[in-house]
């Protein structure tokens, strides 16, 4: 009998996402069974059945949304549930990883197809910790029909040229020091000097920044004024059609340390310039 990994993703939508396609790629190669559980929590208030259809792939990966057990024995262990968890998965699992210690161990080249081999184990993960090909990112997500209508609704709406812009704000502070409005308005005024037909289309979770790109750029597209929202599902119905409709541009210019820029440009195999202070990539 193999043994199983039970998987939790963390964090937003391209954070979960890009950590799901890790483990799943991971345990195609290694044979293990995977189990994944999706949580709802403030990071992202929605179950995975309301925006993607079901990729449970038959003898290799299961995916659900928890329920009231799987908060109790599979929860991450936090302050807010008096980390009781940690107690049920000493006792289940043979091995855990927790989101914090992920990323170290990228850095130092921990092995983790040797860490599977360990018996059932359990991870927590907002990283992309082993490498995985666009075309499974596509493979696995994909938008249930509503917002796919949406998607299509937007992408109709395109130029024949048209970039894409993704200016994050509100609580990534890096992303609001390395990547200044100054520096992609450098990128869009050459854009604009190169393309009569130049179509911006813009995903940014701050209001003051559509109002000042619609002042120097006009008729910019966007798919909803409505504020960005992560506690509500229609909110992240939003940020998914964002981050597709990003993916059918021509090229995207996107934010320092974004992950939904990243995971945007990868979907659609487009370029990605990250604007940053000092240089861009």
């Amino acid at each position: 009998m193999r043994q199983e990994w039970l998987f939790v993703p963390v964090g937003g939508l391209a954070n979960r996402m890009r950590s799901i396609a890790s483990a799943v790629h991971l345990a195609k190669e290694t044979g293990r069974m995977l189990k994944i559980v999706w949580f709802c929590d403030w990071a992202l208030n929605a179950r995975f059945d309301v925006l993607f259809e079901s990729f449970n792939i038959p003898g290799v990966v299961i995916l659900r949304d928890a329920g009231w057990k799987d908060h109790l024995l599979f929860g991450r262990p936090r302050r807010k549930n008096l980390r009781v968890p940690r107690l049920f998965q000493k006792i289940i699992f043979d091995s855990c990883l927790y989101e914090r210690e992920i990323s170290p161990l990228c850095a130092g080249g921990f092995d983790f197809r040797g860490w599977m081999s360990s018996g059932r184990v359990y991870m927590a993960s907002y990283t992309e910790f082993y490498p995985f090909g666009n075309d499974l990112l596509r493979e696995l997500f994909r938008p249930k029909a509503n917002v796919r209508n949406e998607i299509n609704r937007k992408c109709g709406e395109f130029s024949g040229y048209t970039v894409g812009v993704h200016i994050r704000r509100t609580d990534h502070v890096a992303s609001i020091e390395r990547s200044p409005l100054s520096g992609f308005y450098k990128f869009l005024d050459e854009e604009r000097c190169l393309h009569d037909d130049l179509q911006i289309f813009l995903a940014t979770d701050s209001e003051e920044v559509k109002t000042q790109m619609r002042k120097r750029y006009g008729n910019i597209l966007l798919y909803s004024e409505n504020p960005a929202d992560r506690s509500t599902e229609s909110g992240i119905r939003d940020g998914i059609v964002d981050m597709y409709a990003l993916s059918y541009t021509q090229k995207i210019y996107g934010s320092f340390q974004s992950s939904f820029s990243d995971l945007a440009a990868r979907l659609g195999n487009i370029p990605l310039t990250i604007v940053q202070k000092g240089g861009n990539v």
